[in-house]
Parts: C-alpha cells; sequence; structure tokens
C-alpha cells in the first residue's frame, strides 16, 4: 500500500524552510481560490503579524512602480527583507490581468531579499486583487520585513487598498489635476502619507499648498507631504522616514486598534460572500431558473432573491 500524499503539507513544509518556489504556489492557492488554500493559510496565519505592510496608491503615471523601486532600495541598504505584490488591471470576465506577465523592477530580480508577484484584480470594485490580503499575510509569515502594496489606481483603490494595508501612501503629480481629485474622490481621509512625485518644476509648490488647504477644508489633522523625484531617487530617505514614524505613531493607538478590527470584519464579510456565493452556484441549476422566472415576469428580483435564500437556508 503507498504512503499518501499530503500536498498541502508538503508545501507548508517548503514554505517554512524558506522555498521561494512554495511561497509562489502557496500565493496561487489563495490567488485561484483553491481548495487548498483554506487549509494553508490555517498553518501559516500563526506565523503573521511581523512584517510592515505599506499601500502605495494613486492615478495612473504618478510614477508608482519607480517610487516602490527606489523604496526597496533604500530598505534593501538597511538590511530589511522586501515582498512587492503590484495589482494588475484584468477581466471581470476571464479573469485575466491584462499586465500581468510584464517584468517589473528588472534591477531586483535577482535579490534573493526581494520577492515582487504581480497579481490580477480580477474584476473586484476598486481594482484591488480578492486575495491581496491572504497574499500580504502569506509574504508576512514567510519573514519579508517590509509588504509593498501597489494599486493599479483606478476607481476607488485606495479606499480598497487602505482595507488591508495600515500605512497609505497616495502618490499625486503636479499639473494633472491630482490634489483636487483627490478629495473628489473622497480618498483625502484615507491616505496617511501624501507624495508629490515629479516634483522637479515649480507646479509641485501648488500641489503642496492645495493640499494643506484641503486637510482644513475636511477638518483633517495634517498629513505629512513628502515631495519625490523618483526617477532620480531624491526625496526617497524623507518619504522612508515618514512611514517608519506612521508606523511607530499607530502602534498601540486606539485608532489602530479600531482599524485592525474593522480589516477583520471587512474580510470575514468577504469570505462569507464568497462561500455563499459558491453554494447558490451549487444548486441544481443554479440560479437560472431564477432567471428565467424573473425574465418571463412570474417572479420580481427580490421575490426570486428571497426564493434562492430560502431554498439555500432549507
Amino acid at each position: 500500500m503507498g504512503v499518501r500524499q499530503d500536498p498541502v503539507g508538503e508545501l507548508v513544509r517548503g514554505f517554512r524552510s524558506g522555498d521561494v518556489l512554495a511561497l509562489a504556489r502557496a500565493i496561487s492557492s489563495v490567488e485561484d481560490d483553491r481548495e487548498s488554500a483554506s487549509a494553508i493559510l490555517r498553518a501559516l496565519y500563526p506565523q503573521t503579524g511581523r512584517a510592515h505592510i505599506v499601500g502605495i496608491t494613486g492615478p495612473p503615471g504618478a510614477g508608482k512602480s519607480t517610487l516602490c523601486d527606489q523604496l526597496i532600495g533604500h530598505w534593501r541598504k538597511e538590511g530589511l527583507r522586501v515582498a512587492v505584490l503590484a495589482i494588475d488591471p484584468s477581466s471581470p470576465f476571464s479573469g485575466g490581468a491584462i499586465l500581468g506577465d510584464r517584468i517589473r523592477m528588472m534591477d531586483r530580480s535577482t535579490d534573493e531579499g526581494v520577492y515582487i508577484r504581480s497579481m490580477a484584480t480580477r474584476g473586484w470594485t476598486g481594482g484591488l486583487a480578492r486575495a491581496a490580503a491572504d497574499a500580504a499575510d502569506l509574504l508576512d509569515a514567510f519573514g519579508f520585513d517590509v509588504v509593498l502594496i501597489e494599486t493599479i489606481g483606478v476607481g476607488q483603490d485606495e479606499v480598497e487598498v487602505a482595507r488591508v494595508a495600515p500605512v497609505t501612501v497616495l502618490v499625486l503629480t503636479p499639473g494633472a489635476g491630482d490634489d483636487i481629485q483627490a478629495i473628489k474622490a473622497g480618498i483625502l481621509e484615507i491616505a496617511d502619507i501624501y507624495v508629490v512625485n515629479k516634483a522637479e518644476g515649480p507646479d509641485a509648490d501648488r500641489v503642496v499648498r492645495n493640499l494643506m488647504g484641503l486637510f482644513s477644508l475636511v477638518d483633517e489633522p495634517a498629513r505629512p507631504v513628502v515631495r519625490t523625484v523618483a526617477i532620480r531617487g531624491e526625496g526617497i530617505a524623507e518619504l522612508a522616514v515618514a512611514v517608519e514614524e506612521r508606523r511607530k505613531a499607530i502602534e498601540g493607538d486606539e485608532a489602530f486598534a479600531a482599524w485592525r478590527r474593522s480589516k477583520v470584519e471587512r474580510r470575514l464579510q468577504l469570505l462569507l460572500r464568497d462561500r455563499l456565493q459558491r453554494e447558490l452556484e451549487a444548486l441544481p441549476g443554479g440560479m437560472a431558473p431564477y432567471v428565467e422566472k424573473v425574465l418571463r415576469g412570474e417572479m420580481d428580483p427580490h421575490a426570486a432573491a428571497e426564493a434562492l435564500w430560502a431554498e439555500r437556508l432549507g
């Protein structure tokens, strides 16, 4: 009689021994929502809680990837291990990432202290990959000191990343009206640090002034505003200091405790929603019979939803 295989146990053992391939397989498991994902996360979750998770967001073209690349270099000089989750746009139908195969930050690819993973949004509201929180936990458990989550910067992306990362950096650029868009999008309150990138020109002063004025308009305490020229590495050390100061400031803070609670609540809600969706899809015929009844005018959508719910509970 052959020895029974335990692929999850084998993967977890490889993960704990520092096997990068096991890390990649674990992230793929949660990203693809495989049956093994829950078992992997349960086994590794006790090892989380040590990494500093930082969200980098902002409009397309603001230079977020260049900024991340420069931050990686800064932290590596300090001996820190850095991981990046680069959230790419994708089709809500196929789930394929438009930019998922692109090669980022090539200068870092041979550094064993750096791990870069591109993830598809799979059509999620806000553009943040559905499994980003789980992937960040895996990177944390693997032993990275810093986990950067770089978003694609569309829709409510910024709000979503703030639900995953305790420190959120919003990257803006002069001449694009980004400072005004920040308040229009309702994201002024969720960013902890503002970066005015490509700040070599005079328009950067106006953006900084406008940001400081916006703080007073929404009755919010002023947040750090850092000028950078990421392509030349200017302002990166100052940004790293601002991130570290913010991290220290929130430790033990009541607001941070409330944020952690809301983060857990949000993840539980999403997990329960996904489970309910799978159970509904597993019904004989799925939702199709009720869809047809609505189309024929035999039921209204609310009645169809209640009938589906009753059938699931029954």
